[in-house]
């Protein structure tokens, strides 16, 4: 039997046999996900960087930097706004998925460390950058699924866990590091 979105399987649980469900449902919530999370990371970046969307603009940004104990500011500022505006494109687009949701989860994670004494819920607590580190981690994992430009790259087309797990990797190390440096 064929369906609009493709053929369907059927699967045998027990005596009853039901229609497998359709890889397309996957890869449209996958693309859900992307565009929700990528935005929503590039509309932060862009206030970081532009001041846009009632941001803070850099000199803003890098003295909220310089407040929470980081050095060189409006550095940190910088690369605060381009990993979330990058990130975020890059999840919205599919392109890169792994490297650039590590860009979210770093960037995410000094966030957290920023925020952490003031509870779980928000305004001061950490429930929306934790919703935000989760769901670019499972991107990281799952890959972007079939609706994305690393569809296009050969050696991307094909997602593999181990990507997902290495850029996660070197999004904790990188963003360990910048940790480390905060007083």
């Amino acid at each position: 039997m064929t369906s609009p979105l493709g053929t369907l399987r059927t699967v045998s649980i027990g005596t009853e046999t039901r229609p497998a469900p359709s890889t397309h449902c996957y890869d449209v919530g996958l693309l859900l996900l992307r565009l929700a999370l990528g935005v929503t990371m590039a509309l932060h970046g862009a206030q970081k960087l532009f001041g846009w969307f009632g941001g803070p603009g850099l000199d803003g940004t890098g003295q909220f930097f310089t407040m929470s104990g980081y050095p060189s500011g409006r550095t940190m500022a910088v690369v605060a706004g381009l990993s979330e505006t990058l990130g975020g494109l890059g999840l919205v687009i599919g392109l890169l998925t792994p490297l650039a949701a590590a860009a979210v989860v770093g960037t995410m994670i000094n966030a957290l460390a920023v925020k952490w004494g003031g509870g779980f819920f928000a305004p001061k607590g950490v429930e929306y950058e934790l919703l935000l580190t989760a769901g670019a981690a499972a991107l990281a994992l799952t890959g972007p699924g079939r609706y994305a430009a690393d569809r296009l790259l050969p050696a991307l087309r094909a997602h593999r866990l181990v990507y997902g797990f290495a850029a996660l990797v070197l999004g904790v190390v990188v963003a360990g590091g910048v940790l480390l440096v905060r007083n």
